[in-house]
């Protein structure tokens, strides 16, 4: 299916997110930090990015919009996943050019239907 990025600092939560989306038969590459996440969006190239807001060594913000603005890479999508549900938050990512923002908790359901409608709407622009 698709190869997609989870970039998450906490263990249990990427594990969960891993562990499903492996089971709906996608590619999953994880990472634990920004930086590193942004270089995997470099050397693996995937179909969308799941980015947790709150990271070490770059916030997912800073990793987003380091992603739309190389040309290469601005049609990947991008979702945050972030307990931090305020307005302010979610419209800073909407900002830093994420197509999706899932707020924590969500339930594994929410989640792959999310995923889907994600990579359904990059294949229909490509």
């Amino acid at each position: 299916m698709a190869k997609i990025l989870i970039a998450e600092d906490e263990r249990d939560i990427r594990d969960l997110i891993e562990f499903s989306l492996r089971n709906a038969g996608h590619e999953v590459i994880t990472t634990i930090d920004g930086e590193s996440a942004l270089e995997k969006v470099y050397t693996e190239r995937p179909d969308l990015v799941l980015l947790d807001v709150r990271m070490p060594r770059l916030d997912g913000y800073q990793v987003c919009r380091r992603i739309k603005q190389d040309r290469s890479l601005r049609e990947t999508p991008v979702a945050f996943l972030s307990a931090k549900g305020q307005d302010s938050e979610v419209e800073q990512g909407l900002q830093a050019g994420a197509e999706e923002y899932i707020l924590k908790p969500f339930s594994l359901d929410e989640l792959l239907s999310k995923v889907e409608q994600l990579l359904s709407s990059r294949s229909s622009i490509s």
